[in-house]
């Protein structure tokens, strides 16, 4: 078993990492955002916009995934601004793959990020507004260091689900080694095959990252009242 690891190919776990971690950086930006609008603002289509947030969620990859080609793909209009602005294809590329990362993450940070805000009693927040913080000083030095800990595991949880992803990523980034295979893609690949040495060492690193972020979520998560 340690020589299967010894002797693995670490650029889909490397390249799964750098993915994650930049799926999870947005994931956390527009989690925290989206979180707020829903859990602080009253406005028509609230109740929508959670449903359509959450949809990937219970999507199948491949559903997902044909969206996000005809959305990203070259014959769309966002696929050809991405091309005339960077030179080159959104679509079967290292970015593709955090597309699809982020794509699965962001749900379980907007949802975790939602039931933390809402959880706040407001009169902490109308506390720090009567003695005249404006609206931004209450959220940047009341909002977020109260659910700091919510957020904390919900950003460990989503990173998770982004090294795991595999079939919104096999459809826009492809499954091409050296470039865009991560490891979950490379797991299949491995296992069709036939080459049962690398798929078992891929699994064990990428089931023992997963235990170590959920450990993560766990201990980050406020104790229970």
């Amino acid at each position: 078993m340690l020589e299967a690891v010894g002797a693995i190919d670490w650029f889909p776990i490397q390249l799964s990492f750098q993915v994650s971690v930049l799926a999870t950086a947005v994931a956390l930006i527009f989690g925290v955002i989206l979180g707020w609008v829903l859990a602080r603002l009253q406005f028509w289509g609230k109740e929508s916009l959670d449903a359509a947030i959450t949809l990937p969620l219970v999507l199948p990859p491949t559903v997902l995934g044909y969206y996000l080609l005809v959305l990203l793909g070259q014959r769309s209009f966002l696929g050809r601004v991405h091309e005339w602005f960077w030179g080159s294809p959104l679509t079967f590329t290292p970015a593709a793959a955090v597309v699809a990362a982020t794509i699965h993450a962001l749900p379980l940070m907007v949802k975790s990020v939602r039931a933390a805000f809402e959880a706040l009693d407001p009169r902490i927040e109308d506390a720090a507004r009567t003695l005249g913080a404006s609206e931004l000083r209450v959220f940047l030095t009341v909002t977020l260091p109260l659910s700091r800990r919510s957020i904390q595991a919900a950003t460990a949880l989503a990173f998770a689900r982004a090294l795991g992803d595999f079939g919104v990523t096999l459809m826009i980034a492809g499954n091409i080694p050296g470039k865009t295979q991560t490891a979950a893609v490379a797991i299949y690949d491995a296992v069709q095959a036939g080459r049962e040495r690398d798929a078992v060492a891929l699994v064990l690193i990428v089931s023992a990252l997963a235990l170590i972020f959920l450990y993560t979520t766990n201990k980050l998560s406020p104790p229970r009242t």
